[in-house]
């Protein structure tokens, strides 16, 4: 894919003026997911928070990030981690306050880092004035319009509307207690009973986020990732779906779900586009939404659109080269027939860590999670291998990249977590069948030999952390020839002085088992195969792994400079 952009090395203001067509920050833009409650724990309580980001930003800006995503820090019941808002303008006590929130803005700003918020569209909580008012209210009325209530089936309503099931597990419906004790209608929720769906077809709804898009664009935020981007429309009559067993739960493997993908969203995006781009400074809007091709998920980064859509195509390719010439060849010719950048991701909240995913001998469907009990667990050295020359590759292509915080210390799946202290919804509501997300949500290491590894001063955690994360430790890495740390620090600075992620990738002739091409002057090699592969002339920029001679590895990415 080309582009006429520079790449992202001067990191202007917010405040900017627009970028030219084509040179907008957003599209080389290498961005590091902050999961804020297992970030940097500054308050002692356990929980990750706002002032614990700030604290660390020169940590980002020395890694070389560009941009940093923020996972929902909005008020919340926290019954699935934030992703359940019960206020949208306002930050949750556990994470700080609003002043904190824009101390931290203004502290990224200055050290040249952008910073996008979490927007949570589909589904609100439970405990969100609007439901607590529509709980209160008549069937029919305003205040239930504004959700998905629908009358029961059955001959006194005793059955849900249709047969959805929750991403969560179990049905995804959940039936009222009316205001004089009745047994009432149901309400729809995609996800927890906690998180009921908002109807989007309610103008007062529309309305509503043109709101909350403006409170937070107004204090100067860069942009926004929109959760469950693929789902707020859902199919007219709501006709019964039956989800095929161990597919992904959000999709991505399937075409004409009734909740997902709807045409009707892109109304919506345009809507949204109109509005952010009234704001300076190249705002942004970034979907979270799983879709069976590439070609599917372009749809949502049309020029009138978002600005971005996460690449779940490519974070679900297995190890294969391949494989991986294939997702890459489909995801550079589908956006860039919508005039969009590519993005790239490899690890996120929600999935495997792909220090441990890539090394998986079983299938493991996104959300179900591993531990103790699961089968083909991962062997950690093949998996940490792995994902460096994974991150190596991704890192030299044309696009824009993401970054899940704690992948830069090599960080796996946590696996051994006690049943009693995991708190993902899944794994209550599938009664233990589904391991669930917390296995990627484990508090990061800070420091080696301090409480909670530096996470937090008084060693509390909310998440049980591993005795190996004494050894992953950031400051157990910084400057340390061959550490992880040190891998993504050259990778993300040899990227921007050779403006890879404005570049064009050219392939090269090569053996079947190992991925080669051209970005710019600088030329890439990843070994799949099990036996070492000959590499052509050329100076080493940076690799994923240590070889001798001119013999790549197997499971080893090298960068390449002519000369």
């Amino acid at each position: 894919m080309t582009s006429t952009n520079t790449d992202a090395t001067t990191r202007p203001d917010a405040a900017q003026l627009p970028a030219l067509p084509g040179s907008e920050w957003w599209r080389t833009a290498v961005i590091y997911q902050i999961y804020p409650r297992s970030f940097a724990d500054l308050s002692g309580d356990g929980i990750g928070d706002l002032a614990g980001i700030t604290a660390h930003l020169d940590d980002l800006r020395d890694l070389g990030v560009d941009a940093i995503w923020l996972s929902p820090f909005q008020r919340s019941p926290q019954k699935d981690a934030g992703y359940d808002v019960s206020d949208y303008c306002d930050v949750d006590p556990l994470f700080g306050t609003l002043d904190d929130f824009d101390e931290m803005l203004a502290q990224a700003h200055a050290r040249g880092i952008r910073v996008i918020v979490d927007l949570v569209p589909n589904h609100s909580s439970d405990q969100h004035e609007w439901f607590q008012q529509a709980l209160k209210s008549a069937p029919g009325s305003r205040e239930r319009a504004r959700y998905m209530f629908r009358d029961g089936k059955g001959e006194n309503g005793e059955l849900p509307p249709n047969n959805w099931e929750s991403v969560f597990g179990g049905p995804a419906w959940t039936r009222v207690t009316e205001p004089d004790g009745t047994p009432g209608q149901w309400y729809l929720h995609l996800f927890d009973p906690s998180q009921p769906d908002f109807d989007w077809t309610n103008e007062e709804v529309r309305e509503e986020f043109r709101r909350i898009l403006r409170f937070w664009l107004d204090r100067g935020v860069d942009g926004f990732r929109v959760d469950v981007a693929h789902g707020l429309v859902k199919a007219e009559g709501l006709p019964d779906y039956h989800h095929p067993e161990n597919a992904d739960a959000m999709g991505g493997e399937e075409a004409d779900v009734p909740y997902w993908g709807q045409e009707g969203v892109h109304e919506i995006y345009r809507d949204w586009h109109r509005l952010v781009a009234e704001y300076d400074g190249d705002r942004a809007l970034c979907a979270e939404a799983w879709l069976p091709t590439a070609e599917k998920t372009a749809l949502w980064v049309r020029p009138d659109e978002m600005h971005q859509a996460f690449n779940f195509n490519y974070l679900e390719t297995k190890w294969d080269a391949q494989a991986l010439r294939r997702v890459i060849d489909e995801s550079l010719a589908a956006y860039a027939a919508v005039g969009a950048p590519s993005t790239w991701v490899l690890s996120n909240h929600d999935v495997v860590r792909h220090a441990s995913r890539l090394a998986l001998t079983a299938e493991n469907p996104q959300g179900h999670g591993i531990g103790p009990d699961s089968p083909g667990k991962p062997i950690p050295e093949v998996g940490l291998r792995r994902a460096r020359a994974a991150t190596t590759l991704m890192l030299a292509l044309p696009g824009s990249s993401y970054l899940y915080q704690g992948e830069e210390l090599g960080l796996p799946e946590v696996i051994d977590i006690p049943g009693e202290a995991r708190q993902d919804p899944t794994w209550f509501r599938t009664n233990g069948e589904r391991y669930g997300r917390d296995g990627c949500r484990v508090p990061i290491p800070w420091t080696a030999d301090a409480p909670a590894y530096g996470f937090s001063a008084t060693g509390a955690s909310w998440l049980p952390q591993p005795a190996e994360w004494a050894t992953l430790a950031r400051d157990a890495q910084n400057g340390v020839e061959g550490s992880t740390l040190e891998l993504y620090k050259s990778l993300l600075a040899a990227r921007r002085e050779h403006g890879l992620g404005a570049g064009t990738l050219e392939w090269i002739e090569s053996d079947p088992e190992v991925v080669a091409f051209r970005n710019g002057d600088i030329t890439v090699l990843v070994n799949f195969g099990e036996k070492p592969v000959e590499l052509p002339a050329g100076t080493v920029v940076v690799a994923s792994g240590p070889f001798e001679g001119n013999l790549l590895p197997t499971d080893t990415a090298v960068w390449l400079a002519e000369g």
